[in-house]
């Protein structure tokens, strides 16, 4: 396809990125299998030309969707992840994703949960890709904790790897309760007993 013929199939004031976000919307509360081209289209204020010619097919738009929901969505765990010690690290990260989880403006919950849920059509492509997604953001916490360990600011003998699981596993029950409702401070009372259980130097 020219690129005279995108721009034929683009309406005139087209936003891709604005287009994107509102995309990001509808997948975040269908999830993939649930969001149809229909609403896609229509929630993107585009017909489906255009969308084929801006972002490809529903895989590609989707797998876009996910990475502007992580740049923008998700800014906050590149924040955490400079916090100086492990402790607060894992605190800001915990903290602000319960804060992100119930945005009263945002579907609850999280897209990288939400978007695989009752994936079956696509032989589990979408499910993997999220799945990996989400093990890229662990990756970074175990490779950030690793170096807490490093300095001292962890106690010999932690597990950088299991502790950015075990953060990571309560991010993620954490989002699977707020699609269901739970509301924010509930959310940081389990943050609260999460930080118990995170290792102190001596």
């Amino acid at each position: 396809m020219t690129a005279k013929t995108r721009e034929r199939g683009r309406p005139r004031g087209f936003d891709a990125d604005a287009a994107l976000d509102r995309a990001v919307e509808v997948f975040w509360r269908n999830g993939y299998e649930g969001a149809s081209l229909t609403d896609l289209t229509e929630a993107m204020g585009i017909n489906r030309t255009s969308m084929y010619a801006a972002y490809g097919n529903k895989d590609e738009l989707f797998r876009r969707a996910v990475a502007r929901y992580a740049e923008q969505d998700m800014a906050y765990a590149r924040e955490a992840l400079a916090e100086p010690t492990a402790y607060a690290v894992i605190e800001k990260f915990l903290r602000s994703n319960a804060d992100a989880l119930t945005q009263p403006d945002r579907p609850a919950g999280c897209l990288s949960i939400q978007g695989g849920l009752a994936c079956g059509s696509d032989n589990g492509n979408t499910a993997q890709f999220l799945a990996a997604s989400r093990l890229a953001g662990e990756a970074l916490m175990a490779e950030r904790l690793t170096r807490a360990a490093a300095e001292g600011d962890l106690p010999p003998g932690t597990d950088p790897v299991a502790l950015a699981r075990y953060v990571m596993v309560v991010s993620e029950g954490n989002a699977v309760h707020a699609t269901a409702g739970t509301p924010r401070e509930s959310l940081h009372t389990t943050v609260d007993l999460a930080l118990r259980a995170i290792p102190h130097p001596a």
